[in-house]
């Protein structure tokens, strides 16, 4: 067993696979590949180690200066104590909602196995996924459970709302990739570049989500490649349907994993002008939320997601960038 990844993995990279042979031979490389490089987070993560003790008043855990929060004048003005439990407070939201969300992957992706006939390459590779996907939601309740703050994850609305997901490849198994990348590409997007910036100072935050991106790149990559070989097959009128759906998906998926969590706004008071000005009106945060989802909007482009319905939908759920789009002939 290899001990956690000490460099963020790159991303796996999208193949041609009109033909059949090259879709296999993708899937037959990942399966291969969770084989050979996978993690157990109770073996592979050093726990009980003094360094990764989880305190609640430890200042590993303060927002940096160049974090949209983390250097706002509120938040600078709170005693250390309370910009280490905000911190942490954030870190362990995040891990509650991807737990959340690959807990519906989780029960999806069965569903959609479930289905597969006999010698499909396809099932050997999601049973790998359902697999790591366990070990990440271990992971991510064992930091929780230390954190030993009243963490809820996904609204309850919300959550009750989720549960449909995991019957929609019963429907259409592209709308639910569609789903996954949804949920995937965002925090994806944003562990990648917090881990580029050395930001991170909390040596188990960081194993978990090396861990997590080094994983996740395998599994986001499956997704993207099932829709490469699939979308274009689809009648016209279905991948109309998708093409429109497809930006409603994205766009809610991206803000429930970046949005900041309500309970830690009503846990540490945070004034509603603040929660704005960072969060809301913020045009950092507007990009930030185009940005995490880019790849998934170049790849909808070049499956011909993109027309005039579904532009303005993507307009409309602010994830659409115009000055890139129009550089890849998307006006």
């Amino acid at each position: 067993m290899s001990a956690a990844p000490k460099t963020t993995a790159s991303r796996e990279k999208d193949e041609h696979v009109a033909a059949r042979s090259a879709y296999e031979a993708v899937i037959e490389r990942l399966s291969k590949a969770s084989v050979d490089k996978h993690w157990e987070p109770y073996v592979d993560i050093p726990w009980d180690d003094p360094e990764f003790h989880v305190d609640q008043a430890d200042p590993r855990w303060e927002l940096p200066p160049a974090d949209r929060l983390g250097g706002h004048p509120w938040y600078r003005s709170r005693s250390p104590e309370v910009r280490a439990r905000i911190g942490l407070w954030r870190v362990a939201t995040a891990m509650k909602i991807g737990l959340q969300f690959e807990n519906l992957l989780k029960r999806g992706l069965l569903n959609y196995a479930y289905r597969l006939p006999n010698g499909s390459p396809e099932f050997r590779y999601v049973y790998h996924e359902t697999i790591e996907e366990g070990h990440h939601g271990m992971m991510f309740q064992e930091f929780v459970n230390r954190t030993k703050l009243p963490i809820r994850g996904m609204p309850g609305p919300l959550s009750l709302l989720a549960q449909v997901v995991p019957w929609i490849p019963l429907i259409s198994t592209e709308l639910f990739f569609v789903f996954v990348l949804g949920g995937e590409d965002p925090i994806d997007h944003v562990q990648r570049t917090t881990l580029k910036s050395g930001r991170i100072r909390h040596p188990l935050e960081e194993t978990i989500m090396r861990i997590h991106v080094a994983e996740e790149a395998r599994h986001i990559s499956f997704a993207r490649h099932y829709l490469r070989r699939r979308v274009p097959r689809m009648p016209r009128h279905r991948r109309f349907a998708l093409s429109v759906l497809t930006p409603l998906i994205i766009g809610l998926m991206a803000r429930i994993m970046l949005s900041p969590p309500g309970s830690m706004i009503r846990a540490f008071r945070i004034p509603d002008d603040v929660v704005r000005e960072v969060y809301v009106d913020n045009p950092e945060t507007a990009a930030q939320t185009r940005d995490s989802v880019s790849r998934t909007r170049e790849l909808c482009a070049d499956l011909g997601m993109m027309n005039p319905v579904s532009r303005r939908l993507w307009r409309a759920m602010g994830i659409w960038d115009e000055p890139k789009a129009q550089a890849r002939g998307n006006s």
